[in-house]
Protein backbone atom coordinates (compact mmCIF):
# COMPACT_ATOMS: atom_id res chain seq x y z
CA UNK A 1 0.00 0.00 0.00
CA UNK A 2 1.14 3.59 -0.84
CA UNK A 3 0.11 6.79 1.36
CA UNK A 4 -0.33 9.93 -1.74
CA UNK A 5 -0.80 13.31 -0.25
CA UNK A 6 -2.08 16.39 -1.60
CA UNK A 7 -0.61 19.41 0.36
CA UNK A 8 -2.10 22.80 0.60
CA UNK A 9 -4.61 22.75 -2.34
CA UNK A 10 -5.99 26.38 -2.26
CA UNK A 11 -9.06 27.19 -4.43
CA UNK A 12 -11.69 29.67 -4.33
CA UNK A 13 -15.34 28.88 -3.89
CA UNK A 14 -18.43 30.47 -2.55
CA UNK A 15 -18.68 28.62 0.61
CA UNK A 16 -20.86 29.95 4.08
CA UNK A 17 -24.57 31.10 4.29
CA UNK A 18 -24.08 34.87 5.54
CA UNK A 19 -25.18 37.33 2.87
CA UNK A 20 -21.76 38.47 1.51
CA UNK A 21 -20.66 34.76 1.52
CA UNK A 22 -22.94 34.48 -0.94
CA UNK A 23 -21.93 36.88 -3.09
CA UNK A 24 -18.30 36.51 -2.59
CA UNK A 25 -16.15 33.94 -3.51
CA UNK A 26 -13.62 32.40 -0.57
CA UNK A 27 -10.72 30.65 -0.28
CA UNK A 28 -10.28 27.09 0.84
CA UNK A 29 -7.64 24.93 1.70
CA UNK A 30 -7.86 21.26 0.72
CA UNK A 31 -5.26 18.39 2.00
CA UNK A 32 -5.96 14.79 0.82
CA UNK A 33 -4.29 11.77 1.73
CA UNK A 34 -5.34 8.63 -0.94
CA UNK A 35 -4.62 4.95 0.27
CA UNK A 36 -3.81 2.75 -2.94
CA UNK A 37 -2.01 0.18 -4.24
CA UNK A 38 1.08 0.54 -6.69
CA UNK A 39 1.07 -2.84 -9.25
CA UNK A 40 4.52 -4.31 -8.94
CA UNK A 41 5.03 -4.32 -13.18
CA UNK A 42 5.12 0.26 -12.38
CA UNK A 43 7.43 -0.33 -9.86
CA UNK A 44 9.76 -2.31 -11.91
CA UNK A 45 9.27 -0.89 -15.47
CA UNK A 46 9.28 2.83 -13.59
CA UNK A 47 5.96 3.40 -15.64
CA UNK A 48 2.95 4.41 -14.76
CA UNK A 49 1.58 1.31 -15.46
CA UNK A 50 -1.58 1.22 -13.70
CA UNK A 51 -1.27 3.57 -11.01
CA UNK A 52 -3.84 5.68 -9.09
CA UNK A 53 -4.39 9.03 -10.92
CA UNK A 54 -3.36 11.76 -8.43
CA UNK A 55 -3.61 14.81 -11.15
CA UNK A 56 -6.53 14.17 -12.44
CA UNK A 57 -8.47 13.67 -9.66
CA UNK A 58 -6.73 16.85 -7.92
CA UNK A 59 -8.19 17.96 -11.49
CA UNK A 60 -11.32 16.82 -10.29
CA UNK A 61 -11.63 17.97 -7.35
CA UNK A 62 -10.46 21.89 -8.27
CA UNK A 63 -13.89 21.88 -10.83
CA UNK A 64 -16.30 20.76 -8.70
CA UNK A 65 -14.59 23.03 -5.90
CA UNK A 66 -14.27 26.03 -8.00
CA UNK A 67 -17.93 25.35 -9.60
CA UNK A 68 -19.93 24.69 -6.48
CA UNK A 69 -21.92 26.77 -4.01
CA UNK A 70 -21.54 25.04 -0.45
CA UNK A 71 -23.16 26.79 2.81
CA UNK A 72 -21.67 24.25 4.96
CA UNK A 73 -17.87 23.33 5.24
CA UNK A 74 -18.96 19.63 6.23
CA UNK A 75 -20.56 19.29 2.82
CA UNK A 76 -18.41 20.73 1.21
CA UNK A 77 -15.94 18.15 2.46
CA UNK A 78 -18.54 15.30 1.94
CA UNK A 79 -18.36 16.03 -1.38
CA UNK A 80 -14.68 16.29 -2.20
CA UNK A 81 -14.73 12.52 -0.27
CA UNK A 82 -16.90 11.07 -2.13
CA UNK A 83 -15.49 11.72 -5.03
CA UNK A 84 -12.32 10.31 -4.33
CA UNK A 85 -13.89 7.22 -2.86
CA UNK A 86 -15.43 6.96 -6.45
CA UNK A 87 -11.93 5.70 -7.84
CA UNK A 88 -11.91 1.95 -7.52
CA UNK A 89 -8.32 2.11 -6.64
CA UNK A 90 -8.60 4.12 -3.64
CA UNK A 91 -8.66 2.19 -0.24
CA UNK A 92 -9.21 4.77 2.19
CA UNK A 93 -9.01 8.30 1.64
CA UNK A 94 -9.08 11.52 4.43
CA UNK A 95 -9.95 15.06 2.91
CA UNK A 96 -9.38 18.27 5.42
CA UNK A 97 -11.24 21.70 4.56
CA UNK A 98 -9.82 24.79 5.55
CA UNK A 99 -11.72 28.16 5.84
CA UNK A 100 -9.12 30.36 6.69
CA UNK A 101 -10.57 33.92 8.67
CA UNK A 102 -13.68 32.31 9.26
CA UNK A 103 -13.73 32.62 12.94
CA UNK A 104 -12.42 36.19 14.58
CA UNK A 105 -9.02 35.67 15.80
CA UNK A 106 -8.49 32.08 14.41
CA UNK A 107 -6.38 31.62 11.54
CA UNK A 108 -9.23 29.29 10.14
CA UNK A 109 -11.43 26.25 11.01
CA UNK A 110 -11.09 23.13 9.60
CA UNK A 111 -13.13 20.05 9.22
CA UNK A 112 -11.55 16.73 8.37
CA UNK A 113 -13.72 13.17 7.24
CA UNK A 114 -12.58 10.29 6.02
CA UNK A 115 -13.92 7.01 4.83
CA UNK A 116 -12.50 3.25 3.59
CA UNK A 117 -13.64 0.42 1.44
CA UNK A 118 -14.31 -3.24 3.03
CA UNK A 119 -12.33 -5.95 0.97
Amino acid sequence: MARIRVKNLLIRTYIGFNPEELVNKQDVIINLEIETSIPNKALEADEPLDIFDYKRITKQIIALVQEGRFKLLEVLTKNILDLIMEDEQVKWAKVEVDKPHALRFAESVSLEMEASKNE
